[in-house]
């Protein structure tokens, strides 16, 4: 695989698992991406969540993407940035992919949803694919 069919495979899967950690416990959840790209890998959380104050504490992180109907699974490790960008936040409130975040913005359900709503960034991560085809092979690391 190269970085477009990285990128591919993860804007076409965008439900995918994040792991952090906690006072040495790993902690791993489903999250939503907003996109991939040669900017980096972008998704939110809200700031009264657990997994902000544990990325805000500790930002490696792993993120694991899979592509069922492929057989592939993508693990993509590196450094979250909490990305301060109110027209980014706005970009991602109003898309249509995230029409579950408007009312919040809108009827100050989050209050201060600027304050509220972070967003994060992976840029130069390491992408490791996996098929059940190279399941014993060593691992291909490709840098994002």
């Amino acid at each position: 695989m190269n970085k477009e069919d990285i990128f591919s495979l993860m804007n076409n899967n965008p439900a995918f698992y994040l792991a952090t950690v906690e006072d040495n416990q790993p902690r791993v959840r489903g999250m939503l991406l907003f996109k991939a790209d040669d900017t980096g890998i972008v998704f939110h959380t809200g700031t009264m969540k657990d997994v902000y104050k544990q990325i805000m504490k500790n930002p490696r992180a792993e993120l694991c993407f899979n592509d069922f109907k492929m057989g592939i699974q993508l693990r993509v490790s590196g450094e979250l940035e909490l990305v301060d960008d109110n027209n980014l936040k706005d970009e991602i409130s109003e898309h249509p992919t995230r029409q579950f975040l408007k009312p919040w913005k809108e009827s100050g359900e989050l209050k201060d949803f600027y304050n509220t709503f972070a967003v994060f960034r992976l840029r130069n991560g390491i992408a490791n694919a996996w098929t059940i085809e190279r399941n014993f092979a060593p691992k291909d690391e490709i840098r994002l």
